[in-house]
């Protein structure tokens, strides 16, 4: 493992994963640990910090410090802070907001770089998120696939059933924004230039130039080898926790197993790249 300076960093897992400690992101950040915090991200693919405090502001200030934020689509943000939203959870609610596996926003033609999530009420117990390496699935593929599924474009609709589930509790049914975008199935990494499997079971309907039915029982496998245990980690909230994930090159589940409790957490993305 790199060896870092200014950060202490503890991976979580094998193969993706860290929880990094030594850093309050209440504060302005010296460029050296900027500079380690983004490595680590690069290297786990998500990174985590415990026991922050953060105001509106200060969330938005460390993300600004790793990128530009940007609204989320189907959510309005805070007041006087547009980049902001709530991932709200009621006690009363059945769903949970995005909860199936995902590469958030892969439905834009430059889908998030990241994003940072802060927890602000967690449940006594469940509610944990878990997080997969793209690069590990692509590499899991024989290299017959690889070399197929590298021919291959996927459409991702912001509208696929099973994401807009999810969201209904909180956005009610008449909300279709039908953003779509078409992207690689096998993405290169902008800054690591590694390649990627980049389809998801919340947004990508079928290959380009073939029907759904046609496309199903490949996404449907290529599905089950992202989220193989192998290419995870599990993270268990506590309140002032803090996530921070490349999603470039990994997907997230969070996990709906706290029904009746209240879950409140904040989200902030940052603008990204169209793939390639």
């Amino acid at each position: 493992m790199k060896n870092f300076i200014h950060i202490k960093v503890k991976p979580l897992s094998p193969n993706i994963g860290a929880e990094i400690t030594g850093v309050d992101l209440a504060n302005t950040l010296l460029t050296d640990v900027i500079d380690e915090i983004h490595e680590a991200l690069i290297l786990f693919l998500v990174v985590f910090f415990r026991d922050q405090s953060l105001t509106s502001s200060q969330l938005q200030q460390a993300a600004i410090q790793f990128g530009k934020p940007v609204p989320y689509p189907f959510v309005n943000g805070l007041d006087g802070f547009p980049e902001i939203i709530e991932v709200l959870k009621l006690p009363g609610e059945a769903e949970n907001f995005g909860g199936v596996w995902h590469s958030d926003t892969a439905y834009l033609e430059s889908p998030s770089m990241g994003a940072m999530l802060y927890a602000a009420e967690i449940p006594e117990s469940g509610g944990d998120t878990l997080f997969a390496n793209m690069y590990l699935a692509y590499q899991q593929l024989t290299k017959g696939m690889q070399s197929f599924l590298s021919t291959l474009s996927a459409v991702n609709d912001a509208d696929k059933y099973l994401i807009t589930q999810s969201r209904i509790h909180r956005l009610g049914d008449s909300v279709q924004k039908k953003l779509r975008a078409i992207h690689p199935v096998v993405r290169t990494h902008p800054e690591t230039s590694k390649k990627l499997l980049y389809v998801n079971p919340a947004h990508t309907t079928r290959f380009s130039g073939m029907t759904r039915g046609e496309s199903e029982g490949l996404l449907d496998y290529l599905f089950t080898v992202q989220s193989q245990p192998e290419h995870c980690c599990r993270f268990q909230w506590q309140a002032g926790s803090l996530a921070f994930w490349d999603n470039r090159a990994c997907q997230h589940y969070p996990l709906n197993d706290y029904q009746g409790q209240k879950r409140l957490l904040y989200r902030i993305s940052l603008a990204g790249d169209k793939p390639f």
